[in-house]
């Protein structure tokens, strides 16, 4: 008999373009950190839609800001200013303890983009921009132009930057690429597509002192690592440096599309008039789940939750033995599963069947992303679950 979940698929088949594939699973509805198919089968989320549903699924904070604000007011176009996108900026400004500006968009690529113009502007004369190897800034041209993954960089080459990519986490390297033509140092905190690697404690400093030395616009993508995902509200501030340009998306909407691009100090005035936009950027309906994440956040301590969780869960993971499992490491929610093996599609398909999304983000590692309110216990059934997931993928 087939499935609710076969008859979508065929569906989507149908109807949508072959980029992503066929998902293997068609989601219906959730709770928390738990979310159920169309079949009904009940799955632990942790991957959270890519470090994005900050709050799980169906959160109240959510739904009750995005019912008011649709009630009253949609969409102005950036023609007109709205309040909520206002005090999303401002309140972003507050959290990174910093004068600047901000950008308000609909995605993590399009934040990417903004940044990308302003290095542009600020120095229209510098050629090169330095990035790492493996790092993952988005798929529109400029972006993928600076991310690190020649399988998806290369079929559509050429672009219009000139991009030295290095060892992540190399200081030598870096040092070796960056100079005085250098526009601008693009990093991660960590790499998150790249298997949530994070480099030695003196990287992002040293990339700092680079640009620094050199004048060259200091990049940080904290699409991923932002708005409290390792346990503060960007990552940057754990390093204790400060970037020239900050992106932010994913979290940031807890599941609604908003992009931001934080300018600090003088970087964010380099826009001139009419240099950039977005008709859908910073909407209202966008910045009202913005505000009511960051409320709650702050509110119910979710910082302070992802760091005893995702301690808990690293510390959990790290006990089990078994032949496949090497290590488990990362910061607050946002952890990597080494495994012996390239085997971590065989892996994911595993935990799916037991009842646990997760991300075959590396043909040897597992990502783990979840909403920033998962218990302690939840994670204690991901790892008292976790050998025989192995068992079944090895």
């Amino acid at each position: 008999m087939t499935t609710r979940t076969q008859e979508l698929q065929a569906r989507w088949d149908a109807a949508l373009m072959p980029n992503y594939g066929t998902p293997p699973v068609a989601l219906s509805h959730g709770r928390g950190a738990e979310i159920w198919d169309v079949d009904g089968k009940h799955y632990l989320d942790l991957l959270g839609g890519i470090a994005v549903s900050a709050l799980g699924h169906g959160h109240q904070a959510i739904l009750e800001a995005v019912s008011r604000q649709v009630a009253v007011l949609a969409h102005t176009s950036n023609l007109y200013l709205h309040e909520p996108g206002v005090r999303l900026a401002e309140k972003l400004l507050e959290l990174l303890g910093a004068a600047g500006r901000v950008f308000l968009c609909n995605s993590g690529t399009e934040a990417n983009e903004a940044a990308f113009k302003i290095v542009r502007r600020r120095h229209p004369a510098r050629p090169r921009i330095v990035a790492a190897e493996n790092g993952f800034h988005g798929r529109s041209m400029g972006s993928l132009s600076v991310t690190g993954k020649p399988a998806i960089r290369q079929p559509f080459e050429p672009y219009g930057a000139q991009v030295t990519f290095v060892p992540y986490g190399d200081v030598t390297a870096l040092r070796n690429a960056v100079d005085g033509d250098t526009a601008a140092v693009f990093l991660e905190p960590a790499l998150g597509e790249g298997g949530v690697i994070f480099p030695p404690a003196d990287y992002l400093c040293s990339a700092r002192e680079l640009c620094d030395a050199t004048g060259a616009v200091f990049v940080l993508d904290e699409i991923q690592s932002g708005i409290g995902r390792t346990g503060h509200w960007f990552a940057h501030q754990r390093a204790g440096v400060r970037p020239d340009v900050i992106t932010l998306a994913k979290g940031l909407g807890g599941g609604l599309p908003i992009g931001a691009c934080v300018g600090l100090g003088e970087f964010g005035a380099t826009f001139r008039r009419g240099d950039h936009g977005s008709t859908f950027g910073g909407n209202p309906v966008s910045c009202a789940a913005a505000l009511a994440v960051i409320e709650t956040i702050a509110t119910e301590g979710l910082l302070e939750n992802a760091l005893k969780v995702g301690s808990a869960l690293a510390v959990g993971i790290g006990d089990v033995e078994h032949e496949l499992l090497t290590s488990a490491s990362g910061v607050g929610l946002w952890l990597r599963i080494e495994l012996a093996r390239e085997v971590s599609a065989p892996v994911e398909a595993a935990a799916r069947g037991a009842g646990f999304l997760v991300n075959a983000v590396q043909p040897n590692a597992i990502r783990l992303a979840p909403p920033l309110v998962l218990t302690t216990a939840q994670a204690q059934k991901f790892v008292h679950a976790l050998p025989s997931i192995l068992d079944a993928a090895s």
